[in-house]
């Protein structure tokens, strides 16, 4: 698929934005982060931001944006517009929680109710980015069990990262630090899984499956529908040399995983505001890598309507 930066920029922020909502959500009320009103505004206005912010970015792929109110009445049977409809309903309960939080520096009773709520919904709403595209039978590289984790594991990475780097500014940040490790391990562990599994699995449709003429034996393309290059070809028959996607992928691992590891670990050492510049720079790190990362999600995958194009197999 060819990749749009307004997509990339959308899966990768609102992502963070929704999982940091979810942890401040869930933590905050249980006393496990900083009550503090200043930190409830820095925290809950990044989640907003960014969560806000990748939601109005997917909207530039449309060929009219304009209308993208529409998507909302699909919510039956669209995977994406249960996404959008999720995402509205989840800014409802923590615009509450931050009017107590914020401004009357409540945390629990009505507000802790309402936390929760932002919390259900922020995991509702990753969870139905990651089916947008885990739906897609045409789509191998798509249609998995391995992407909505990966979804999951890499959102919750990033909310810990920028959890991890603004709580040092209240208080110490040890436990969160300790979890934010845990959390780059084991996104790291699902991204791995996910490329090995479409580097080791074989397409399931063929030129010959997809004709139904198979069992007559080997099938081949006379020639292509037409001679120059259409939509389908552009936006699904987008392919990367097998050569630059691993370069890119060992970027991905470098920057996304193994430096904010790294980092993440220096600033749990040494702490201070040693700590603060490590984690600011692991949050760096992680966004650049995940751009790689999520870009190589698309561009690695191939749509079965390339088959009527000469692909071998999708």
């Amino acid at each position: 698929m060819n990749p749009s930066f307004a997509i990339v920029f959308f899966t990768t922020a609102s992502g963070a934005g929704f999982a940091l909502m979810a942890l401040v959500g869930f933590a905050v009320p249980l006393r496990l982060l900083p009550a503090e009103s200043s930190f409830g505004l820095t925290a809950l206005l990044l989640a907003g931001v960014l969560a806000a912010s990748g939601l109005v970015s997917s909207t530039l792929h449309l060929g009219h944006p304009e209308r993208a109110w529409r998507a909302f009445s699909q919510w039956r049977s669209s995977w994406l517009s249960r996404e959008g409809v999720f995402a509205v309903l989840t800014f409802v309960p923590a615009a509450v929680f931050a009017f107590y939080w914020v401004i009357l520096g409540w945390v629990g009773g009505f507000a802790g109710v309402c936390a929760m709520l932002a919390v259900a919904g922020s995991i509702a709403t990753i969870y139905c980015t990651g089916m947008i595209y885990a739906s897609l039978k045409p789509i191998r590289q798509w249609h998995n069990g391995w992407v909505v984790p990966n979804y999951f594991s890499l959102a919750l990475m990033s909310g810990f990262l920028l959890l991890d780097f603004i709580a040092r500014f209240w208080a110490s940040a040890g436990r969160i630090a300790i979890l934010t490790l845990v959390s780059i391990a084991v996104a790291w562990w699902f991204k791995e899984r996910y490329w090995r599994f479409i580097d080791a699995s074989a397409s399931p449709v063929s030129v010959a499956s997809a004709t139904g003429l198979g069992r007559r034996g080997a099938v081949r393309m006379l020639e292509p529908p037409h001679t120059e290059e259409n939509y389908l070809l552009k936006e699904m028959g987008f392919s990367i040399a097998r050569k630059h996607a691993a370069r890119l992928r060992l970027i991905a691992r470098l920057a996304a995983f193994a430096a904010p590891a790294v980092l993440t670990l220096v600033a749990l050492i040494w702490g201070g505001w040693a700590g603060i510049a490590a984690t600011f720079l692991a949050v760096l790190g992680a966004a650049l890598g995940l751009v790689i990362e999520r870009w190589l999600f698309f561009a690695e995958a191939r749509h079965a309507v390339t088959l009527y194009y000469g692909a071998e197999a999708a």
